[in-house]
């Protein structure tokens, strides 16, 4: 029966090369998806962990005969949990009216246990999970799109001239091409209509958080909306 804490060089190299491997598949997805963790990014997390794995393991071999030392080949890997989750919170990103990179940092989470597992020679568990992690990114990505459609938000911004019912108007616009306002906000502001008069023009900036059906189209949505010939400016986000 072999040394339980001793690992050849050949066996260091080999799980190395499969956690570069397997991290670099999911990577390539998030590359592919233009995500903020890419391709390297998964690599050198999954690599890191399965070092990281062996390093707890194998790599204080040479105390274990030694009076007083108890070792704990899970010490390491444990604090690789909480580290890697520091850095999946660097690719979540809230923008005001909606937040992204939830999936991103949940795949570099994954990557780091994929990596843990391969330094702890769980092949088959490594491998079997990255086949699931690229399922979930690929297969059911598109099912979502296609099935599951829910409701987004958006941000559209209208500067226009101020005229009677001008908010009643863009309320019943947006009911009618069932848009959920969420959110109004109204910013009056003052513009001079001429440099040689001092006559002002009221001008309203309006802010609407809404919630458009999955059959939104931006384009059709502004184009109806130049059509009042009252906006000086139309902004979708």
């Amino acid at each position: 029966m072999g040394d339980p804490w001793y690992i050849g060089e050949l066996d260091i190299l080999i799980r190395l090369l499969i956690a570069m491997t397997l991290g670099g598949l999911i990577g390539v997805e998030r590359e592919r998806s233009n995500h903020a963790a890419g391709f390297r990014t998964h690599i050198l997390v999954c690599l890191g962990s399965a070092l990281i794995m062996i390093l707890s393991a194998y790599g204080f071999s040479d105390f274990v005969n030694e009076a007083n030392v108890r070792m704990d080949p899970a010490r390491l890997a444990a604090a690789v949990i909480t580290g890697v989750g520091f850095l999946g919170a660097g690719t979540i990103l809230f923008t005001g009216k909606s937040i992204t990179g939830l999936t991103t940092a949940a795949s570099i989470w994954v990557v780091a246990a994929i990596g843990l597992a391969v330094g702890a020679g769980f092949y088959f568990a490594a491998i079997v999970s990255t086949v699931l992690v690229l399922l979930n990114l690929w297969v059911f990505n598109k099912v979502e799109r296609r099935y599951l459609k829910a409701n987004k938000l958006h941000v559209i911004t209208l500067s226009a001239v101020s005229s009677p019912a001008l908010v009643e108007k863009i309320s019943r616009f947006m009911e009618e091409e069932k848009i959920v306002i969420r959110k109004m906000t109204v910013n009056d502001l003052d513009i001079n209509t001429s440099s040689y008069r001092s006559e002002i023009e009221r001008h309203v900036e309006v802010s609407l958080h809404v919630l458009v059906p999955s059959s939104f189209n931006t384009v059709s949505l502004v184009t109806s909306l130049q059509e009042w010939h009252q906006f000086r400016s139309i902004s979708v986000e």
